[in-house]
């Protein structure tokens, strides 16, 4: 077994951007294996011992499994981040705000995200309602206010809370995008976490496979 933690992932995942991004800031190496959803791979029994949602991304830490992209940031910033904690603070209060943040992200931001993309990718829609694109873009008036006072969502200091945000957020931009007059904070935090060192490696290289393949299904059908 591997003495690194396992990634069961893909790339143009969201969710899976997400603990990628974690680990890039608690400069954690994984060992990245791809599961192809098309061909079942998240449907073995191998697999099912992992997770039984066979959903990825799925962490497999020298024989602890962690599900949930949510659960393992947080399990990867309580174990590796050391005497740091900033990414995930341990204070109580602190950390109720973390987990609020991104309960949003669970709760809102990439089930919107979802409805736009899944019907694209399983189930052969030719078009993106409006509704779809108005209903993602109203959950930016919650980070919009989370961002009044602060440079990051839960505060004065980066979290694990904008590190899985910024991977919704960045990905429905485009095909939502975000009205900078309307959102200027949002907009002047989706800037400061593009200028992380490890954001374009970790982030934005599969959000445009994840793109590009949507946008392209889309031409292809209403051609």
């Amino acid at each position: 077994m591997s003495n690194k933690p396992v990634l069961y992932y893909t790339p143009r995942s969201p969710p899976c951007r997400a603990v990628r991004l974690t680990a890039a800031a608690l400069n954690i190496e994984l060992d990245l294996r791809m599961v192809d959803m098309k061909a079942g791979d998240h449907l073995t029994p191998e697999f099912l011992k992992l997770n039984p949602q066979h959903t990825i991304p799925v962490l497999d830490d020298n024989g602890t499994a962690v599900s949930d992209s949510h659960v393992i940031c947080s399990y990867l910033a309580d174990k590796f981040a050391g005497a740091n904690d900033s990414l995930y603070p341990k204070e109580p209060a602190k950390r109720r705000l973390v987990d609020a943040r991104l309960f949003y992200d669970c709760g809102h931001l990439f089930p919107r995200l979802r409805f736009i993309v899944e019907p694209v990718i399983f189930f052969g829609a030719a078009e993106v309602p409006e509704d779809r694109i108005t209903y993602m873009q109203k959950a930016y008036d919650g980070l919009e206010h989370c961002l009044a006072t602060t440079p990051y969502l839960a505060g004065t200091e980066l979290t694990i809370a904008d590190l899985c945000s910024v991977a919704s957020v960045s990905t429905a931009a485009a095909f939502a995008p975000i009205d900078a007059e309307k959102y200027p904070k949002l907009s002047q935090w989706l800037q400061r976490l593009q200028a992380l060192p490890y954001y374009k490696e970790f982030n934005q290289e599969g959000l445009e496979l994840l793109v590009n393949v949507v946008k392209g299904l889309l031409a292809e059908r209403k051609a």
